[in-house]
């Protein structure tokens, strides 16, 4: 039996507290608990000071419990104490947070998919631009077997990092967007001693070549530090793709467990809270 299957009680019924602590599968020691940190309305006292509850307390803990499945226990406790405060549009404005908050997660994971699909398709231009320098090196190659050509010896070729001013030339971007995204903590380029001149390590220009990507999809700087954080923690883009699946099931089961709270929470706010 749980707590949808029980036997409903009549309205005027009283309950013992192991009435309450058998319909939800707890302890009568949670119910008190319960009722003291206001998930409960006040429950009279018998003469003899035991706690008597009614089914205004059975809809109230059904809606609880409901609710912290999806809000989580610490949500679900102060939406129910605002309640029981006579406070209903404080209530809903808890309710309405957590679905902003639950929102905002789902940009955020929305962002990363964007930015992995830019980095894959980076990633496809350069093996395509690598594979054409191969082909032309060899054709040339060849070409040379049959006529001896001379062609200037190249310089010297860039090192691994890069100043500011050639990541800002290779992103189309100005240094002043380079020097915002590091004020914000999203590039963390290595500083040179003495000059203090920036170095960006090819690990730093995916990093800003990232950011730049979202920026033109018009996400805000503290959305695109999730991203960063999650390539960063996870090591590669495989593994952020499956991080990325994991969370998005996991928001969809917390939605889920969302509207079924809210409709609890509606059904005690309609018939059973007062």
């Amino acid at each position: 039996m749980n707590e949808h299957t029980a036997r409903r009680p009549a309205a005027s019924a009283r309950l013992r507290p192991v009435d309450l602590a058998r319909l939800a599968g707890i302890s009568t020691q949670q119910i008190r608990n319960y009722e003291e940190a206001g998930v409960l309305p006040p429950a009279p006292r018998t003469e003899s000071g035991y706690r008597t509850f009614d089914d205004v307390h059975r809809r109230a803990l059904l809606a609880y419990r409901a609710l912290a499945k999806g809000y989580g226990p610490v949500t679900a406790t102060e939406i129910m104490r605002t309640v029981h405060a006579g406070d209903i549009p404080g209530a809903l404005a808890l309710v309405d947070a957590a679905h902003a908050a639950l929102h905002e997660e789902r940009v955020s994971l929305r962002a990363a998919s964007e930015a992995l699909e830019a980095l894959a398709r980076e990633a496809r231009a350069e093996k395509a631009r690598a594979e054409k320098a191969r082909a032309e090196k060899a054709g040339a190659g060849s070409a040379g077997a049959e006529k001896p050509r001379r062609f200037p010896r190249p310089g010297p070729g860039p090192g691994p990092d890069l100043r500011i001013g050639e990541v800002a030339a290779l992103l189309g971007v100005r240094t002043s967007a380079l020097r915002v995204w590091e004020s914000a903590g999203l590039l963390t380029p290595r500083r040179e001693r003495g000059t203090a001149y920036r170095h960006y390590s090819p690990a730093d220009v995916r990093d800003a070549r990232l950011v730049h990507t979202l920026r033109r999809s018009h996400y805000p700087l503290h959305q695109i530090r999730p991203v960063l954080e999650d390539l960063h923690r996870t090591g590669g883009s495989e593994a952020l793709h499956e991080s990325i699946a994991a969370r998005r099931a996991a928001l969809t089961e917390r939605t889920t467990a969302m509207l079924a709270g809210a409709g609890h929470l509606h059904a005690y706010l309609t018939h059973g809270h007062q």
